[in-house]
């Protein structure tokens, strides 16, 4: 998101040391504060304890159909329409390549 792990802290409502400690991993959050956490990161919580979707077998591509759904939540609707234009043409490509072979 680009805010420091202050900021995040702050807008979290916690104290920067304790929030210090869940991002190194010494303590981990209770729910409320995980989801409170997910919230101001803008993302999920399962995003932020590294669980793939469900429906994804493969880890890797999960973690970045994340990564890519928490940045596309940053962004205005202009810039999400652009994104999104790339990615159906990286789409549409792969699916010629795999026609003419």
């Amino acid at each position: 998101m680009g805010i420091s792990n202050s900021e995040a802290a702050r807008r979290a409502g916690l104290e920067e040391r304790r929030y210090g400690h869940y991002i190194a991993g010494r303590r981990e959050p209770d729910l409320a504060t995980l989801k409170t956490i997910a919230g101001v990161l803008q993302t999920t919580p399962n995003w932020l304890l590294g669980v793939a979707d469900a429906q994804e077998d493969d880890p890797a591509k999960a973690s970045f159909i994340d990564r890519f759904a928490n940045a596309a939540k940053g962004m205005n609707a202009e810039e999400l329409e652009l994104l999104v234009i790339q990615a159906e043409a990286v789409a549409a490509r792969k699916n010629t390549k795999v026609k003419n072979k």
